[in-house]
């Protein structure tokens, strides 16, 4: 496969090569830089990211950084990638793009970035449209579409010269101290002399992103930005995340780890088989499924009897734990307890909101409170009495029947 110039790396918009649908952010195994003259050719991968001007003519404010309508993608066979996909990422948001893989979100990606055509729909990027506007809005975006393409016998610091040195309107006078930031906001200042092949998975990540800094974005898109990482390398991106939107920019950030979006993100989609499930805040994704009352008690035959005759539905007994399904009304006034009691158990990977059993303190919402007297008065010895919320993965669940890996 023919390699693209350096101008047309990822994020480019190419000055002197026309349409820069397959050169401008980074796609998968399709743009590499292009190989030096009388050297090795780069690893394949993803590109980095674009490196280009900064940004000029920005959408009106306030108005949706991306908008797909009807966005679909049949590939040849008729294979459906995306089907009718109908997308708003508000502007200075955290968008987390969940799905599990195969669910179509890097197709979704490539679309909204211009890199292929749609079937049908239309997508918007910035207020512009797209692929048509590619030239004139993929230098105000930054990318990292699965993992970036790197010269292996290059440096880290080498790399991202060579980047930042096919930006057109770049300063070379001020190349170095630009790599230089890049690379200590990710943290790779130490390994910047070291060459990219010897990098670990998790360093090439962060190259990647540092090659998606080098010039101010508008919006970030990011496709599993810390694949590869240890624990405190996911943290560190994390708060690079927190930090970027701090400054304003809009991050898109693909993933299928959950702890990942719950943590970061202010808004969220979920993709699963090509189409979009839901979208909203992560408040309110959260909020689409009921959490279960959970009551610890040595009697849990009495206690799952007692909860049936007052209107808890699917209960179930594990042990000394019963749990069961509130009505939606009383669901929502539980979790606005303030604070757990310290008899309560928590358990699962649930959020526990807790009513006060002992009747002291703050008060209970009724419908709990009555429940728990109810309890005390069967003789249901209590030794725990608790709301968990339903996670995001709850949610996810109750919405596809499928799961997730959640990332600790």
């Amino acid at each position: 496969m023919a390699e693209p110039s350096p101008r047309a790396t990822a994020g480019t918009a190419n000055p002197t090569a026309g349409p820069t649908r397959t050169t401008a952010a980074a796609t998968r195994g399709a743009s590499a830089p292009a190989q030096l003259p009388g050297t090795e050719r780069p690893e394949t991968g993803s590109a980095a990211g674009p490196d280009t001007a900064p940004p000029t003519g920005s959408a009106t404010e306030g108005a949706a950084v991306i908008a797909a309508r009807g966005l679909t993608k049949r590939y040849r066979g008729g294979q459906l990638a995306v089907d009718g996909l109908d997308l708003t990422v508000p502007r200075g948001s955290v968008f987390g793009f969940l799905g599990p893989n195969g669910s179509g979100k890097t197709t979704t990606i490539r679309m909204l970035l211009g890199l292929i055509e749609p079937s049908e729909g239309s997508a918007r990027l910035l207020g512009e449209p797209m692929p048509e506007a590619t030239d004139r809005v993929l230098p105000r975006v930054g990318a990292l579409i699965e993992g970036p393409a790197l010269y292996g016998f290059l440096s880290g610091r080498d790399n991202l010269l060579r980047f930042d040195a096919a930006d057109p309107v770049a300063d070379p006078r001020t190349r170095r101290a630009r790599v230089g930031g890049a690379l200590e906001r990710v943290g790779l200042s130490a390994a910047a002399g070291k060459k990219a092949g010897a990098y670990s998975l998790g360093m090439k990540q962060r190259l990647g992103l540092a090659a998606a800094l080098l010039q101010p974005r508008e919006l970030l898109v990011l496709d599993e930005p810390t694949n590869g990482l240890d624990p405190q390398g996911m943290r560190e991106i994390r708060t690079l995340v927190r930090e970027l939107a701090g400054d304003g920019i809009t991050v898109f950030l693909s993933s299928h780890l959950l702890d990942e979006i719950e943590q970061v993100c202010t808004h969220t989609a979920v993709m699963n088989r090509g189409r979009l499930v839901t979208q909203g805040t992560v408040a309110e994704m959260a909020g689409q499924a009921r959490g279960r009352l959970v009551v610890t008690t040595p009697d849990p035959a009495e206690a799952a009897r007692v909860l049936r005759e007052h209107g808890v539905t699917s209960v179930t007994v594990d042990g000394e734990e019963v749990t069961g399904e509130l009505p939606p009304d009383t669901a929502e006034m539980a979790t606005g307890t303030p604070a757990p009691s310290t008899d309560a158990q928590s358990g699962g990977g649930g959020k526990d909101v807790l009513a006060d059993a002992d009747g002291t303190g703050r008060a209970a919402p009724p419908d709990l409170a009555d429940l728990n007297a109810a309890l005390v008065h069967a003789d249901v010895r209590v030794r725990g009495f608790a709301l968990r919320r339903a996670s995001l993965e709850d949610v996810f669940v109750s919405l596809t029947g499928e799961g997730f890996n959640v990332a600790g």
